[in-house]
């Protein structure tokens, strides 16, 4: 059984919109304009606060260029308070050159695998504990952050996946964001299976990493049944994978720190942190 609390929700266009505080420095993992990511640190590491390992931020928004990173940097710039170097990712998007697949998949493996080393030589000394990095990625960024982890377990500590897409087939089925799986994949199931076999979640064992799923009841953009059926085949299969659902709450609470939502998402950061 899934475990369970209570929150409150948040109103999507103050979280979509909310500025934030500039980000402390910006690296570039590949030659296109959208392959880059946003650094942030934290304040010095001491004995008592010893430095912690990097948080990759992958954002949402159906792979869509109209969303980018831009609306995590609340999220970002409140995790660095709390002491974690973080990096929020950018990625080529359906609707942009290159972007959809295999564009947005190779961006999102370049960007894991180059940016833990590009912030550790952007950031100062003491910043970030040595090691991989943990994903942050919230709903299509929850599918891109899990897929990763599956095709490279060992380039990540753990996965914190909020409200993620993490069935494309059901999605494509449920026509999520007016086509938002088709746009991304270039067609459906039917059409083209092999790349449906090489990127949904869904049709693989859980990453062999320790991987975590937070989402709302009251989702309308992901439905969390889908979440559900994913946590419920992955404890079949002995997966060390935990959901957390959070009753009267949708999808957009769980990127805004202002929201109840995100004391669960904290509190399952620093279990994973260590």
């Amino acid at each position: 059984m899934a475990e369970s609390f209570r929150t409150r929700s948040a109103d999507p266009r103050t979280v979509l919109d909310r500025p934030a505080p500039p980000p402390d420095a910006r690296v570039r993992y590949g030659p296109d304009p959208e392959q880059i990511a946003d650094l942030r640190w934290p304040a010095t590491a001491t004995a008592a606060a010893p430095p912690r390992p990097l948080v990759v931020v992958v954002h949402g928004g159906f792979w869509r260029a109209e969303y980018d990173r831009r609306h995590t940097g609340p999220l970002a710039a409140d995790l660095a308070e709390r002491g974690y170097p973080v990096a929020q990712l950018e990625y080529r998007r359906t609707g942009q050159p290159g972007g959809g697949w295999p564009g947005t998949f190779d961006d999102v493996a370049a960007g894991v695998d180059a940016v833990p080393a590009l912030a550790d030589a952007a950031m100062p000394a003491g910043r970030m504990a040595p090691g991989p990095p943990i994903l942050l990625g919230h709903s299509a960024g929850g599918h891109l952050a899990l897929w990763y982890a599956l095709a490279k377990p060992a380039g990540v500590r753990g996965v914190l996946a909020l409200a993620p897409v993490v069935d494309l087939a059901q999605a494509y089925r449920l026509d999520l964001d007016g086509g938002a799986v088709a746009a991304l994949l270039g067609g459906g199931p039917d059409e083209v299976p092999e790349r449906y076999a090489q990127t949904d979640p869904a049709r693989s064992a859980a990453p062999q990493v320790r991987t975590v799923i937070l989402h709302g009841t009251l989702d309308r953009q992901v439905p969390v049944e889908m979440s559900r059926r994913y946590a419920a085949e992955a404890r079949r299969t002995g997966a060390g994978l935990r959901m957390v659902e959070l009753p009267d709450s949708e999808h957009f609470g769980l990127v805004d720190p202002e929201s109840g939502v995100w004391s669960a998402v904290i509190a399952e950061l620093h279990s994973m942190a260590g």
